[in-house]
């Protein structure tokens, strides 16, 4: 185990097949008090009623992704507070990203957005046994990404890397930020 980051949350966003959770899950088993809190999670429990998320941003769809945001910044607070890591994993994109940051109070909170290439995303895509990409394009998504989400936090192209090395990029990273307001990998001090 590596050493520990301390009562914190650290959000890893991305597209669809970025590696957010394989990478949160390793990145919290590194850790040796921490927790992986999977945002999907809370979009699954909704069972009926539930409204996928489209580019089309409907009324509906957008209420639940508030909704499921909502969940996932208590939930982290929670675990925070009571000593762990919160290890938070989900699609925190555009405007969401900076909402998402003033929900959590708890400080350091560390962003981590992964930003492989599109072809890697579309490698890791067809690699998957489910599909996230129905109604969106990799590169749509990709654009929305790079073009609609403020840079805030540390930014990855993971596209050479294995799981594993990302997580010691990241985790390099958060050392390098921990007790240091306004550095890359923190979100706020």
């Amino acid at each position: 185990m590596g050493a520990g980051l301390g009562p914190c949350v650290v959000l890893i966003t991305g597209v669809m097949a970025a590696g957010k959770s394989t990478v949160a899950q390793l990145l919290a088993e590194s850790l040796p008090r921490a927790v992986h809190v999977r945002g999907d999670v809370f979009r699954r429990m909704i069972v009926s009623g539930r409204a996928e998320m489209t580019p089309d941003e409907a009324e509906e769809a957008r209420s639940q992704l508030d909704l499921r945001q909502r969940i996932s910044a208590q939930v982290a607070e929670a675990y925070a507070e009571d000593g762990w890591t919160a290890v938070v994993q989900d699609i925190v994109l555009g405007d969401d990203l900076p909402r998402y940051i003033g929900r959590v109070r708890t400080r350091p909170l560390h962003v981590v957005v992964l930003a492989p290439s599109p072809g890697t995303v579309r490698e890791r895509e067809e690699a998957r046994g489910k599909t996230g990409y129905e109604e969106w394009t990799v590169e749509a998504f990709d654009v929305h990404l790079r073009s609609g989400t403020p840079r805030i936090g540390l930014w990855l192209d993971s596209s050479g890397q294995t799981p594993e090395e990302t997580v010691s990029v990241i985790l390099d990273g958060l050392g390098g930020a921990r007790g240091a307001g306004g550095t890359a990998a923190q979100a706020a001090s």
